[in-house]
């Protein structure tokens, strides 16, 4: 049987004509099952909880719907809501905090790094069958991980400006004192001690403040994927999981046939650091650190590579077809930032938000047949929507806020996700 998953999503909440982000997550909430949708730090943001899946397919099926879900409630009131690791349009105003002593704490500890956190990333949960093999596969598989960022790309607008980055969401997140890759341990008796001693240092309030890229959870038998942005696309989120869980199946097995768990260089961190700044400065776009050779490499043949040395775990979890496809894609299409970036050169920032949305309302059919070339992939796009979105209506209406787009970038006092 193979391991099941999860996935929790971010999401931006944007108002639809000028396509600048707002604090209405709880207007959204308000319409939605408590249990799966919940709130985030910032009021402009909304979490949606999957159920636990042992198949993609399923997961698929799972997201979509609950895109779908949030959709309709934004739809109702004006709004929209965007899977990336940043909107290109910030706030009009510094925004606070939703109403909880956690996050009240926290922006009175951490202040521009909270106003500045209007981020969004998307998080896969795979079980593990013991906190000890978490702790041990999270090293293990830790060299791997900035190419799963890398595919997930989503964020090369800052208020307004091109950053220059495939995911300036990692730039801002790094920024945390507990982010970053993770260290190695021998168990997870050493792992819980390293946590209790950063909380008795005072730097950080509770475990949950650790944001490694991948963790052990604090609350579920899962192994926690953390490194990636939000993804427009619900396919994308769908190739990170059947990566992410044939990453810790390899792991898993490759560990109960006594190899060793570290496998990120005696523990040094300083090259998985490089690694992931390559991969939030290119995306698919550019070159990636290789995580066999630690030498620059197309993406591409990256990530062919990892597809290859994983398919007997792909193939164990009956997932070989589906990544295979769904890598080709991803490679075909390139990364979503740079189909950001192409409708920005062609459009305006505007049209960006409106790809951003159009794309986390959307979906496509997860094929079946053998892989086709990159020009051909076998993924057809399925319709939007039966109607017309908002975003859609509103195109001929806005002449004067796509005329003033690239002028917006002064309204925001700060920035976040």
């Amino acid at each position: 049987m193979p391991a099941r998953m999860g996935v929790e999503e971010e999401f931006h909440v944007v108002d639809v004509e000028s396509g600048v982000m707002v604090d209405r997550a709880g207007s959204i909430l308000s319409r939605l099952p408590g249990k799966e949708f919940t709130a985030e730090l910032h009021r402009s943001v909304v979490e949606s909880n999957s159920g636990v899946h042992a198949s993609l397919e399923d997961l698929h099926t799972d997201l979509l719907r609950s895109r779908r879900l949030l959709d309709a409630a934004a739809a109702r009131q004006g709004l929209a809501v965007a899977a990336a690791g940043t909107v290109p349009l910030g706030p009009p105003r510094p925004r606070g905090v939703t109403a909880d002593d956690r996050y009240a704490h926290m922006a009175d500890e951490y202040r521009r790094l909270v106003d500045e956190q209007l981020i969004c990333g998307a998080q896969v949960h795979v079980d593990v069958p013991d906190r000890d093999t978490a702790v041990r596969v999270m090293c293990a598989v830790s060299p791997w991980l900035p190419v799963l960022l890398a595919l997930s790309a989503s964020s090369p607008f800052w208020l307004g400006s091109d950053t220059g980055y495939a995911s300036w969401r990692t730039m801002v997140w790094q920024r945390w004192p507990t982010a970053g890759p993770a260290g190695c341990f021998e168990s997870a008796a050493e792992y819980d001690a390293t946590l209790d001693e950063l909380v008795r240092s005072g730097v950080i309030s509770d475990p949950g403040m650790v944001y490694y890229d991948v963790r052990p959870s604090a609350h579920l038998g899962t192994l926690e994927l953390r490194i990636s942005d939000a993804c427009p696309r619900a396919e994308t989120v769908v190739l990170l999981a059947g990566l992410f869980r044939a990453l810790v199946t390899d792991a898993t097995a490759r560990l109960e046939d006594g190899a060793a768990p570290c496998a990120c260089g005696g523990g040094r961190r300083e090259w998985l650091r490089t690694a992931t700044w390559r991969a939030a400065r290119s995306g698919l776009e550019g070159d990636l650190i290789d995580p066999v050779t630690r030498m620059p490499a197309p993406a591409s043949a990256v990530v062919r590579d990892m597809v290859r040395r994983l398919r007997p775990a792909l193939e164990a979890c009956g997932d070989w077809q589906t990544v295979r496809d769904l890598a080709e894609r991803a490679l075909a299409d390139g990364s979503a930032a740079h189909r950001l970036r192409r409708v920005a050169h062609e459009e305006d920032l505007l049209a960006c938000v409106d790809l951003i949305t159009a794309e986390t309302r959307g979906g496509s059919t997860l094929g079946s047949s053998p892989a086709p070339a990159p020009s051909a992939p076998s993924f057809v796009s399925a319709p939007l929507s039966p109607t017309m979105s908002p975003v859609a209506l509103r195109r001929a209406a806005r002449p004067a806020a796509r005329a003033a787009g690239p002028e917006l970038t002064g309204l925001a006092g700060t920035v976040g996700g």
